[in-house]
């Protein structure tokens, strides 16, 4: 009693064991439509706030802002005012209709109302009464024209370009910023990079909900854009530099720290291509969903073993792409042709996409951006990279960073991998150029071997995650059939290959038919003495045959005799009865 004595007395918002947790309300956002940009910011921009999108020249803002307007449109349904200080609509379709964006369309369906504000700063005379009044105004007809949610400025700078009063300018931003805020319109304003601030005026980032820099540098000649949420009140975002990418369908973000080691594993098993290199890996196959490397030095085959893979997969039926940096889809169309490789075939019929550029064309961001959206677009079972130590244009932590990126996106979407990399002859056998056999589920490496004044290649599996692969060294041999790997052939403790094998295989043939030679002599000699022994029994047994039929006759005879004797010795013993009994009666009669 006294217990619940207690806890009845306990005051409120002390809290109990049993009490609900507090769940607090989520930030309502609003979609931008741009891939990638939405999954860093959980959702898009703040709905009903102003996000403020600052950078140096050429970075992409103007681009992003419109984007965010066009996409808002047509695929949220929510209108949207464009407003420009620096450049005209005119320019501004213009610059937009190379991503298929018809501004014009739009602001005739009444989804868009584009409006240009010239602002000259000599002709502003600045008073102590100035304000912003007029583009109130003139923001206010246009949304309410087409029923706008959101809005792009477009840029800040040229709006109050024309104040030199410190104090004013801090003022009227907060003004035009609260002014949005109350109308709960989504705005995106474009500003311009500080000296040492993220924007001109050092103010608008600390006044708006969500700042995004875009940065456009060049290291090596090669130029990359990157972009970093700063701020973002009221919601957690991805705090990360991320690369993103300029094309003909807009803006693309990669959201680097969004893979995850939580991808599912199957136990489905896909064919390489090569039917002796199954038989090395427990007779089935990689994998489905399952990274594979194939590494080893130049001229290796290392292209041939990735493109019966490739041929393998679209004679399946399935689909997939193939990324070159060296060789172009005419010559890799034709060099794996010589080796039996029909590549062509299936590059007609869509199963194969073939993609070649040069590595040094972009940065490494750009490169991993490319492929997702050729991943995306042709929904690949299987991505080849040939090969990945052609990326060269990064150090070392950022290419195994890029791979490492491209190996979690290709696993989380279950599709099998398959890359290629260049070993130099001097490296260490367990390692890679680039850093990521831990990363691979199956290492295969191609080596030559130098004997007797030949190259000859050589194949075996260095690790297979999940399966009892082979231990073996098999010759690596390609011809018009396509790749083959020759039994294991040991001799004087290493590997035979080439003219050594051949030498060596002739010898043990010539000593086979040496030994089977020899067999056969011993074979006949054999017959021979079997057959003289056999004629010794014959003539043997002929005389056994004549001594049983003496033999047989001796006692046939003395059979007879012994008849005749008898017959003899009872004629006699007849004759003697008689004489007996006459003498007997003589008797008889002289006694009388």
């Amino acid at each position: 009693m006294a217990g619940s004595h207690k806890n009845a007395e306990r005051p409120r918002g002390a809290g109990t064991l049993t009490e609900q947790p507090r769940v607090a309300p989520t930030l309502e956002k609003s979609p931008t439509g741009i891939s990638g940009f939405d999954e860093i910011t959980n959702g898009g921009v703040p709905q009903g706030r102003p996000t403020i999108v600052c950078g140096g020249p050429g970075c992409g803002k103007t681009m992003f802002a419109l984007e965010f307007l066009v996409r808002g449109a047509m695929q949220y349904h929510e209108p949207g005012v464009l407003m420009t200080f620096e450049e005209t609509t005119d320019e501004m379709t213009k610059n937009v209709a190379s991503l298929g964006f018809d501004l014009r369309e739009l602001e005739a369906q009444k989804k868009l109302f584009m409006d240009y504000v010239r602002v000259e700063p000599t002709e502003i005379q600045e008073t102590g009464e100035y304000d912003l009044e007029g583009l109130f105004v003139r923001l206010q007809h246009a949304v309410d024209s087409i029923g706008a949610k959101r809005v792009v400025l477009d840029t800040l700078e040229a709006v109050f370009s024309g104040f030199a009063n410190s104090g004013l300018l801090r003022a009227e931003i907060r003004r035009l910023f609260r002014w949005l805020k109350d109308r709960g319109l989504t705005t995106v304003v474009t500003a311009e990079k500080g000296d040492g601030t993220l924007t001109r005026y050092g103010l608008e980032e600390y006044v708006s909900d969500c700042v995004v820099f875009l940065d456009h540098r060049v290291n090596d000649q090669v130029s990359t854009r990157r972009m970093r949420v700063i701020k973002y009140r009221g919601s957690s975002h991805g705090a990360d530099e991320y690369p993103f990418l300029i094309d003909e369908q807009g803006l693309s973000v990669l959201p680097v720290s969004a893979m995850k080691l939580n991808h599912a594993v199957f136990n489905e098993r896909v064919s390489s291509g090569i039917p002796d290199l199954d038989a090395m890996l427990e007779g089935k196959g990689y994998y489905r969903g399952s990274s594979i490397l194939v590494s080893g030095t130049s001229g290796s085959g290392k292209s041939s073993t990735a493109a019966h893979f490739a041929e393998q997969t679209c004679r399946e039926g399935k689909r997939c792409l193939y990324v070159a940096f060296e060789e172009s889809q005419a010559q890799a169309v034709r060099n794996m042709g010589s080796v039996g490789i029909d590549l062509e075939t299936p590059i007609k019929k869509g199963l194969l996409r073939f993609e070649a550029w040069r590595p040094t064309q972009n940065g490494l961001e750009m490169h991993l951006l490319r492929i997702h959206k050729l991943v995306e677009e042709h929904q690949p079972d299987v991505v080849i990279i040939d090969p990945v130590t052609n990326l060269t244009v990064g150090t070392i932590n950022e290419m195994h960073s890029t791979l490492m990126r491209l190996i979690d996106f290709l696993k989380s979407r279950g599709t099998t991998a398959l890359l290629t990399s260049l070993m130099g002859k001097d490296r260490d056998l367990e390692q890679t150029e680039v850093g990521i056999s831990s990363l691979i589920d199956t290492w295969i490496f191609l080596r030559d071997v130098e004997l007797n004044g030949e190259r000859n290649r050589c194949l075996y599996v260095l690790k297979s995650r999940g399966m009892a692969h082979s231990n073996q060294v098999r010759e690596f041999v390609m011809s018009k059939e396509g790749v083959q790997l020759l039994p294991v052939y040991v001799g004087a403790g290493t590997v035979l290959t080439g003219s050594a094998r051949l030498s060596q295989e002739a010898r043990e043939r010539a000593e086979e038919q040496s030994r089977q030679l020899q067999t056969e002599q011993k074979r006949k000699e054999l017959e021979r003495r079997r057959a003289a022994v056999e004629a010794q029994i014959d003539v043997l047994r002929s005389q056994l045959a004549e001594d049983e039929d003496r033999l047989k006759q001796v006692m046939q005879e003395e059979e007879g005799r012994k008849q005749q004797v008898d017959e003899e010795a009872a004629a006699m013993s007849k004759i003697r009865r008689v004489e007996s009994a006459g003498n007997g009666r003589n008797a008889l009669a002289e006694g009388a």
